[in-house]
Parts: C-alpha cells; structure tokens; sequence
C-alpha cells in the first residue's frame, strides 16, 4: 500500500493519541513509520509531524498555558541539549536507555498500583527537568519522560499538564527539524508526506482532545502512567 496513505493513517492515530494525553505521538509513530520508509526519512517525517500536532494543540490549549511553568523546562533544555551532543560521542547509549527504561517504568507501575504521587514543588525545579529532557533527548533520543513525570506529579490540571508538555515539546521539535534542515536529513518526499499528513493529524488531535475533555483528573493520571510503563519497557527491550 503507498506510504501516501499509510503515513497519513499513522499520523491521524498519532495525533489522537497526543490530543488524549498530550505526549506519546513519537511512541506510537516512529516504530510504524520504520516498518513503511527508510529511517533516514521517517525521523524527519515524525519530527515535522510532530511539529504540526503539537502547534496544533498548544493552540488548542493555549488558555491552560502559563508561562511560569512552561519557561523553566524551555530554558533548562537548551544547555541540556548542548550537554547531550557533547555527551553523544562518549557514552553508550544502550545502558542509559536501559537504566532509564527500568526507572520510567518502575516509577510508573508504582504509581498505578498505587496513586500517583502529588507535589507543590517550585517551578524552579523545571529547571532540572528540562536540563535533564534536553540532555537525555540530545544524548539518547529518549528525552521526554522527566518532563512528563514533572508534570504528572505537581497536581495540576490535565489541560495545564497537556499544555505545559506540547509547547515543550514543540520548541524542541523546532530545533530538531532545524537541525534536520541543516543537515540535509529534511528531503521534498519528507515534505510530501508530511503535507498529505496534516488533515489527517486535525482529525485526530481535534478527536483525541474531545475525549480528554470526558476524563477526569485521576483517570487522566492512570493513563499517562500506563503510557510510561510501555515507554519504560520498550527503552527496555529495544536496548537489550
């Protein structure tokens, strides 16, 4: 089947997902994607997807956003992120995707079994989380999940959570495709893709984003940590 509606039918389901929980659309997307098209061109494709899904949805909840809690995780990646590239050269990236795949998924099943824990921690310890979501991220493409355990764990709402997490992830998507760009990884069938895409990926971020509005809280909660154990074990056993 051609990749011209396979890509667009992954990307519906990716933006579903993120309109739901706000974070997972890589998760989901990039393995698919790997099965469709080279890699070399399914990590543009998902980068630049994941820009528009994420535009979309800061835009859709832009009224859930605060600065205050969205700064300190944005600036705390950029020397993150420098950290990680410098770091990317000398470390194995297999057994640090390991330990962070039993820790995601550790402290995620704990928190199902038994109640996701609540903090009314300074926002100054966004820096720290977005330092370590930029260094992870640069380092092991694995970056998203402190920043998501940050979230989860301050009690806020689910739109401020959602809000919070996709105007991170859409600044760094930014520079990732800018980096793509750069690099020449970024190619006019890359484009293409991602243009019969974009249709696609309104459908779903308008759907996924009408059912999070029918979750309460507490449920909200239980499936963002459901999301982090099956993070958590694919970190697993995709570097064993």
């Amino acid at each position: 089947m051609s990749p011209f509606l396979l890509v667009p039918a992954i990307f519906f389901t990716a933006g579903m997902v993120q309109g739901l929980t706000g974070f997972g659309q890589a998760l989901l997307a990039m393995p698919l994607l790997a099965l469709i098209v080279d890699i070399k061109l399914a990590v543009p494709v998902c980068t630049l997807c994941g820009l528009v899904i994420n535009m979309d949805m800061t835009h859709r909840l832009r009224k859930s956003l605060d600065r205050a809690k969205i700064l300190p995780l944005i600036l705390g990646s950029i020397p993150g992120s420098i950290l990680g590239t410098m770091m990317l050269k000398e470390i194995n990236g297999d057994y640090i995707r390991v330990f962070l795949g039993f820790l995601i998924a550790g402290f995620a099943a704990y928190s199902l079994l038994a109640r996701t824990p609540k903090f009314n921690i300074s926002n100054k310890w966004g820096y720290l989380s977005g330092f370590l979501t930029g260094s992870i991220a640069a380092a092991v493409s694995a970056g998203g999940p402190p920043s998501i355990i940050y979230a989860s764990i301050q009690g806020w709402k689910k739109d401020t959570v959602k809000a919070t997490l996709v105007s991170l992830f859409l600044f760094s998507g930014i520079l990732a495709a800018v980096g793509h760009l750069i690099s020449g990884l970024t190619t006019f069938l890359a484009f293409k893709l991602v243009l019969a895409s974009v249709l696609p990926i309104f459908a779903g971020t308008y759907i996924g984003n009408k059912l999070s509005n029918r979750l309460s809280d507490e449920f909200y909660s239980r499936i963002v940590m459901t999301l982090l154990v099956i993070m958590g074990l694919m970190l697993i056993f995709q570097n064993v």
